[in-house]
């Protein structure tokens, strides 16, 4: 199987599972794009979503930047479409078929368990993620400080990454 329909397929099958976005699926992806295919290094994929994070517009760009790396240009397109078309279908048909439920209670019951499973993969996906980049007790260390003062502080994010950056540029991460 060339590689460009390997990447369309397998990240197609991704989509269709991707609840709550990219940021959901991103232990998956890891696995597939550095451990099964090793089409980029853990590092690179590191940095795959540092960039994509820090970029204004969707969190898809990790995945363009997978394809990118992969084949150019041609796999970016290739991987940003299988990324997105079924999900997008599948939404589409899901949100007429809750548009035209009867019942409102059953219509906000459906949207608050979507949320709330939703929220669980994003943090489920955000657990697995750290324990594979974070290879030291620092990196570890700034990662429960960085959970800590985002939930009892009102810091703004953008001190946190000049933290975490400050620390990188001195070597203690």
């Amino acid at each position: 199987m060339s590689l460009l329909l390997s990447l369309f397929l397998k990240l197609s099958a991704f989509s269709l599972i991707a609840f709550g976005g990219i940021n959901a699926l991103l232990p998956v992806l890891y696995e597939l794009s550095v451990t099964q295919e090793h089409w980029i290094s853990s590092q690179t994929f590191a940095d795959y979503f540092a960039i994509a994070q820090a970029a204004p517009g969707p969190n898809l760009m990790t995945v363009t930047l997978i394809g990118w790396h992969v084949s150019g240009i041609m796999g970016a397109t290739i991987a940003t479409l299988a990324i997105c078309w079924p999900s997008a279908i599948m939404i589409y048909f899901l949100q007429r078929y809750i548009n035209n439920m009867q019942d409102p209670r059953k219509q906000k019951a459906i949207q608050f368990a979507a949320g709330a499973l939703a929220v669980g993969l994003v943090l489920a996906s955000a657990w697995q993620i750290a324990l594979q980049i974070n290879h030291s007790y620092a990196a570890y260390t700034l990662s429960i400080a960085t959970i800590a003062i985002t939930v009892f502080t009102r810091w703004h994010p953008l001190y946190l990454i000049a933290i975490g950056a400050a620390l990188g540029v001195l070597g203690f991460v």
